[in-house]
């Protein structure tokens, strides 16, 4: 499965130089907003010190670590939901990814400007959580026209998934992010196809030192039951901390595959069967699944290869209901 995640903010609050460090690829960073016109994807390598050594083990000709796409968009401004500045323009680019990194300013320097002309991260998160709720608004209000009509109809179904987008609508209008309704409302296939951004798990992004964030600005995140890292992003930091939270969030796990070959990490919903994991491989290896040979990574390592743990009896033939574990390493056996 392919993980992505969107960046928003403000303009000039980091977002080119926080996709710049992700990816290493050259963007456009000016001191301006708006210099982000098309959005930036990037694909990001998830640090994963098991795929090196399994790889070293294996002595594989390749490997291949699970992957992250950011994509980064134009800043939002206050009035994106209605069309003001470039960032609307691109909210469409983002509507397909897993989940959002809200990244927030929090250091004052001075020479760089602020859209608002003073730093205030509550008054910023706000900002872009508005405009965001306001382009779900207008996406469910669509919806709810078309559904209205079908209702009349007396189609039960129709009538039932009214009910559930008027509780959407009712959430957004009191400026909720939807993320904080239930977990049933939100897994509802209707909900689901609407590709709602408040429905989106989001990371905050603190761009500034730990003393520029303000005990009130880590209560309001604790408030929308998010969570933070704080980064600052002018000192180069490690941002794996950012990819890690990202799994933790959207309930993430790998799994691995080693062999003469290549040495991979597959990215698995926590909670997914064997076959269902084997399908990420192939989808015939779902349908046509059999068992699975099972170790985990470290005890095949400190084994010293698959023949030495198959001997210690580290090696677990699992079947169909079998739950996949982080770190897992599987051979598929298939029809």
């Amino acid at each position: 499965m392919k993980l992505s995640i969107g960046i928003v903010g403000l303009p000039n609050v980091g977002k080119s130089t926080l996709f710049k460090l992700l990816t290493k690829n050259e963007v456009h960073i000016a001191n301006y907003p708006f210099v982000t016109i098309d959005p930036n994807i990037g694909i990001v390598p998830v640090p994963d010190e098991r795929v090196d050594i399994l790889e070293k083990l294996s002595h594989s000709a390749k490997k291949i670590p699970a992957i992250v796409e950011f994509y980064d968009i134009a800043g939002l401004v206050k009035g994106a939901s209605q069309g003001q500045g470039l960032g609307n323009q691109f909210l469409s680019h983002i509507r397909e990814t897993n989940a959002i990194v809200h990244l927030v300013r929090c250091f004052q320097q001075a020479d760089i400007i602020h859209v608002e002309n003073s730093v205030d991260p509550i008054r910023d998160i706000d900002t872009i959580n508005s405009e965001l709720v306001l382009k779900d608004l207008d996406t469910i209000k669509k919806r709810l026209d078309k559904l209205e009509g079908e209702a009349r109809t007396g189609d039960k179904k129709k009538i039932k998934e009214l009910e559930l987008i008027k509780k959407l609508e009712e959430s957004l209008n009191q400026e909720k992010p939807l993320y904080l309704l239930d977990k049933e409302t939100l897994e509802n296939p209707e909900v689901k196809s609407l590709n709602l951004l408040t429905g989106k798990p989001v990371i905050f992004l603190l761009n500034g030192k730990e003393e520029d964030v303000s005990q009130e600005l880590k209560d309001k995140i604790s408030n929308l039951k998010s969570s933070y890292i704080t980064a600052d992003l002018g000192a180069e930091p490690d941002l794996s901390p950012l990819i890690k939270r990202a799994y933790e969030v959207l309930n993430l796990i790998s799994f691995l595959t080693t062999g003469e070959d290549e040495t991979r990490a597959w990215t698995i919903i926590n909670g997914w069967k064997a076959p269902q994991a084997a399908g990420t491989i192939h989808t015939d290896f779902e349908n046509k699944f059999i068992r699975a040979d099972v170790v985990f990574w470290k005890d095949l390592v400190d084994s010293g290869g698959w023949v030495q743990a198959k001997q210690k009896g580290l090696i677990r033939t699992e079947g169909k209901e079998y739950v996949m574990k982080d770190g897992d390493v599987i051979v598929v056996k298939h029809g």
